[in-house]
């Protein structure tokens, strides 16, 4: 019996075949290019079964592959049907390099411009010598598949000065400012984030990530076009926008896009689908790649998002804390779905708690060895005893947004040799990277090297970024600054905040990853060294003692982990009950005490 993957392939197949095509790319985006979409564009799982966040598929008339990253290769393995579909590493084996090899001369190779940027069609551009390239006018999964679900239809919602600590005003007129010295007219904006922070919106169009998917045109008199259903916006955000944000519907945007004719227009080529340009220049403009005006600015939080981000890892660190203590207390023998349901419950007591920041990543024994492993019902797993457990989880309150990732032991007996060491050495990378100074122009791909230090003297390392950004109650996955082995020119800057979160994962055993967020901070010059960086630390919970090798952690590690404890007691405990607090107690006391 054929797999449902496999007979939406041989749909597939059929409908290339009418329409005279040879093969169809298909990304895992939507018209916005998000890293998260809505349930209606969540098209390479409908054809491919493959849920994870990041990939892309190849569809052939004899073959067809999959593609993603090091964090889901395992994934990968699990859900794809691979009597249909090869599954690959992305970096090891790219897209357009395995169509090239694949694809019989003359072949047409399908794809939809709505929904791949420029970046993202260029290696294929480059392989097509033996292949041409065919936009398509529709969608075609979205032609089969028949009870896809509509598009979201909440309302948009202010996001108030209070959190947001500058007016839209302010921001599109520095914005514009930057856009008329540089010559452009207007710039295109299809990252939605993006739309939410510029003009100090937020929505609920997306699971987990709090903004309204809309298309927006700022131009260099500080005025914006904005495209978004009148039925999405309420009088209230209508008035909050105010008269120099002239709204639109989304079927308009072709027309306003064909009345800056005549204009330089700026198109982010990472950010924006083809289509925009291909549009831009098909009536008249000329488009200047460059990235989106909103990206660095959104990314350099001001001293009000400073000041709320703390305040919500303060909230979150009561949550992580009161979650801990259960977990060690009363967790036995409870399961990851229901331990996932447990710490979002104790977020869901905090005030003005608004949902999880991505669906928890619970993994006990080998599930945790699963990078990004999303627990069902069918692969639900108890904690056992003795067994490691991780949890990867975040929160968004209107002051900001968290991402933490916490590994602990079930006991009760003592872990292994063999286990304390990976740990320890996870830990010194997290600790190394945190208390890091760095001189102005440093890039994170500068700085991966220290959380992954102690893991390469052991002949160890793992296969994923060391740090991402974060925004502020937006998206818990923000550029343009990431700390990474992957080279990228964005150095860090005052205000970003970024994860720190190096990790080691055993294939059907254990997965260990130790996350924290950290705010860069400037360091100004003294007598004796320069001015430069540095990191706050803003996550504030535990890591279990019960997995620490003193002999391996060393002196100075310990002291720096002492004093994060301490630290951690004197925010968190007052606001923790009794029984809790004793427990946080012993978490937190001195490594060194005997």
């Amino acid at each position: 019996m054929s797999s449902p993957s496999a007979t939406r392939l041989n749909a597939l197949r059929s409908l290339l075949t009418q329409e005279g095509l040879d093969g169809l790319i298909i990304p895992h985006s939507d018209e916005f290019l998000g890293e998260y979409t809505p349930a209606c564009a969540e098209r390479l799982d409908w054809l491919t079964n493959f849920s994870g966040s990041a990939g892309t598929a190849i569809a052939l008339s004899d073959t067809a592959a999959v593609f993603s990253d090091g964090r889901y290769i395992t994934q990968m393995d699990q859900e794809v049907d691979k009597s249909c579909w090869d599954r690959l590493h992305i970096f090891q084996t790219p897209p357009a390099t395995w169509l090239a090899s694949h694809a019989k001369p003359g072949s047409r190779i399908g794809y939809d411009p709505r929904i791949m940027s420029s970046a993202e069609l260029r290696p294929f551009q480059k392989q097509s010598s033996t292949f041409s390239l065919v936009p398509t006018d529709r969608n075609l999964i979205d032609q089969l598949w028949s009870d896809r679900p509509a598009f979201p239809s909440a309302p948009a919602t202010i996001h108030p000065l209070e959190y947001a600590g500058e007016d839209s005003v302010s921001k599109r007129s520095r914005l514009a400012q930057t856009l008329a010295q540089s010559g452009q007219a207007a710039a295109v904006l299809s990252d939605s984030a993006s739309v939410a922070w510029l003009l100090n919106i937020r929505g609920t169009d997306i699971p987990c990530m709090p903004i309204v998917l809309a298309f927006a045109v700022l131009h260099d008199d500080a005025t914006v076009d904005l495209f978004l259903q009148a039925s999405k916006l309420p009088t209230d955000v209508r008035d909050w926008l105010g008269p120099d944000v002239r709204v639109h519907e989304p079927e308009d945007l072709e027309a306003v896009l064909a009345t800056l004719s005549g204009k330089s227009v700026s198109v982010d080529p990472a950010t924006n689908a083809v289509w925009f340009a291909e549009t831009l220049v098909r009536h008249g403009a000329t488009v200047t790649e460059s990235p989106d005006p909103c990206l660095l600015p959104k990314a350099c939080k001001n001293a009000t998002e400073q000041a709320g981000t703390r305040k919500a890892h303060l909230k979150d660190g009561i949550a992580l804390c009161q979650f801990l203590h259960w977990l060690d207390s009363d967790g036995q023998g409870t399961t990851e779905l229901a331990a996932a349901a447990r710490l979002d419950a104790f977020r869901a007591a905090q005030p003005d708690y608004r949902g999880e920041s991505f669906p928890a990543i619970s993994g006990a024994g080998p599930n945790g060895a699963i990078i990004h492993y999303r627990v069902t019902p069918e692969t639900d797993r108890k904690l056992n005893a003795n067994e490691v457990y991780l949890i990867d989880s975040g929160g968004q309150y209107p002051e900001g947004t968290t991402d933490v990732t916490r590994t602990v032991w079930t006991g009760p007996d003592t872990p292994s040799a063999r286990l304390k060491e990976t740990f320890t050495r996870v830990l010194k990378g997290n600790l190394r990277l945190g208390r890091a100074r760095f001189p102005e122009g440093t890039t994170g791909h500068a700085l991966d090297a220290l959380a992954r230090f102690d893991l390469w003297q052991a002949g160890l390392d793992y296969d994923h970024g060391t740090g991402h950004g974060v925004g502020s109650f937006l998206s818990v996955h923000e550029g343009p600054a990431r700390i990474s082995k992957v080279p990228n020119p964005i150095a860090l800057q005052s205000g970003m905040i970024l994860s720190n979160e190096p990790g080691y994962y055993e294939p059907g055993a254990y997965g260990i990853r130790l996350e924290t967020l950290v705010l860069v901070e400037a360091h100004p010059a003294t007598e004796t060294t320069r001015a430069g960086y540095g990191f706050e630390t803003l996550t504030l919970a535990p890591f279990d003692r019960r997995l620490i090798d003193l002999r391996i952690l060393g002196p100075e590690d310990t002291a720096i982990l002492d004093a994060y404890h301490a630290q951690i007691l004197a925010l968190i405990g007052p606001h923790l009950p009794s029984e809790a607090k004793k427990w946080l107690e012993t978490a937190c006391a001195p490594l060194n005490r005997a």
